[in-house]
């Protein structure tokens, strides 16, 4: 149960926020002075601190400045002004309350405190997950480069930093995304993916922001944009390097003001979301290219996080193959296994595609296979960035569905990455995207 230490010399407040704090599932305990604060705290440290600024042998902040790790701590005081504001957001207070006390303000404090005792035994569970079986929530992976992406992970979800996420194509970049998500304070509110190279150029502002009716040909209606329907959620801009310049204006706009205005609006929406974005260029090259503004990449970069190719973390191809077959073994309520050289024709392999790749192979093999996955099954050629040569249609095979075979497999030999697929296929990325949202997803 969740701990509060309240200290001031008003008797009655003491009691009263105490029977507050008791009523959200908290176990409290009081103090009048910092001498018999600090005897408290000797016992243990609190989730929850509540400190008046004034108290008879000196100042709350001056018990701030002895403290190694303060916790979430509430500054309380009857005399309020800027500079004592000031001064306890630079000692690191959450939350600044005068007196008479707003207990509806106390009972959202409260929550948040209840919702990071629950992501740090989230998060904690999940590390212990790790040790025994290389997971991680969702992500795969015991190697050295993915503990220290669990590690990041791990200090970036309870906060509400904005994250960059760099990565080749079919790293996961949005199971990272996702992951952080639901290890966040948002978890229980939206996470909205928004890939910016599928969209058209000319549709990406009202898909954002919103459009009014009556903005532009065709809008017959009011329609709410991604950072309107993430509203107090997580927004996962994904290829943010296919944005628009001018619309990375107004992005920057957006993430400095939390407002947003529809297209063809006149007042502005404030919202309230996390923004997190990827890309598989390198962010200065993308700058140095005319891809992505400078001040957008300093404001998206507050929090880095770097994802490693699956050859440079080849010990974990075991285990992702496994947690793949496992997943279609149970599916289908089969059985079926590597055999000994199909495993080591895995390891070899380069993955050019990376994990979305290896996950591809997997599935074919599947497929193909009896009870045992052999060489012959896995489709795999000498030249990696080559795809597969050939695909066999049966006579009186329906166009869509022929199109939807070529499409996948084209996919599927360029280890998942649709701008190859798209380039090869003389399609439009966004055609691709549309497509594949057709068929649905893929184990």
């Amino acid at each position: 149960m969740p701990h509060a230490l309240i200290v001031d010399d008003d008797m009655s407040f003491q009691l009263g926020l105490a029977e507050a704090v008791r009523l959200e599932g908290f176990t409290a305990v009081t103090a009048g002075t910092l001498a018999q604060a600090r005897a408290e705290l000797e016992k243990g440290a609190p989730d929850v601190l509540f400190i008046d600024l004034n108290l008879p042998d000196g100042s709350g902040l001056d018990l701030l400045e002895e403290m190694e790790a303060i916790p979430e701590t509430v500054l309380i005081t009857g005399q309020a002004s800027m500079e004592t504001a000031v001064q306890a957001l630079r000692r690191g207070v959450a939350d600044y309350l005068t007196k008479p006390v707003d207990f509806a303000r106390v009972k959202m404090v409260l929550a948040g405190v209840s919702r990071t005792r629950e992501l740090k035994e989230e998060i904690g569970g999940l590390r212990g997950e790790l040790r025994k079986l290389g997971r991680f929530g969702p992500l795969i992976g015991a190697a050295p480069s993915m503990q220290k992406v669990y590690d990041l992970i791990g200090r970036v979800a309870k906060t509400d930093a904005t994250i960059l996420i760099t990565g080749d194509t079919g790293t996961g970049k949005e199971v990272v995304a996702q992951t952080i998500h639901q290890l966040s304070r948002r978890s229980r509110e939206p996470f909205l993916p928004l890939n910016c190279g599928a969209v058209s150029p000319n549709l990406i502002e009202s898909e954002l922001f919103g459009h009014e009716r009556g903005s532009f040909t065709g809008a017959d209606r009011i329609h709410k944009g991604y950072f309107e329907r993430a509203n107090r959620g997580t927004l996962f801009l994904d290829e943010i390097t296919e944005m628009p310049l001018e619309l990375q204006v107004k992005l920057l706009r957006v993430l400095e003001t939390s407002e947003v205005m529809r297209l063809g609006g006149t007042e502005s929406i404030k919202v309230n979301v996390r923004v997190i974005a990827a890309t598989n260029r390198k962010p200065d090259q993308a700058v140095a290219d005319g891809k992505l503004r400078e001040d957008l990449l300093y404001r998206l970069n507050v929090f880095p996080i770097q994802l490693p190719m699956l050859w440079d973390r080849r010990e974990d191809i075991d285990l992702l193959a496994d947690h793949f077959l496992a997943l279609l073994n149970k599916q289908e309520g089969t059985a079926k296994q590597y055999s000994k050289a199909a495993r080591e024709r895995l390891r070899a392999h380069r993955w050019p595609g990376n994990v979305r790749e290896l996950r591809n192979v997997v599935q074919r093999a599947f497929i193909l296979a009896e009870d045992e996955i052999g060489v012959d099954a896995l489709p795999l050629g000498q030249k990696e960035e080559a795809p597969s040569s050939s695909l066999v249609l049966k006579v009186g095979v329906s166009v869509p569905e022929a199109e939807r075979r070529l499409i996948l497999a084209t996919l599927e030999g360029f280890g998942g990455d649709k701008k190859k697929t798209a380039e090869v296929l003389k399609i439009s990325i966004k055609k691709l995207y549309n497509r594949l949202r057709e068929y649905g997803p893929t184990p």
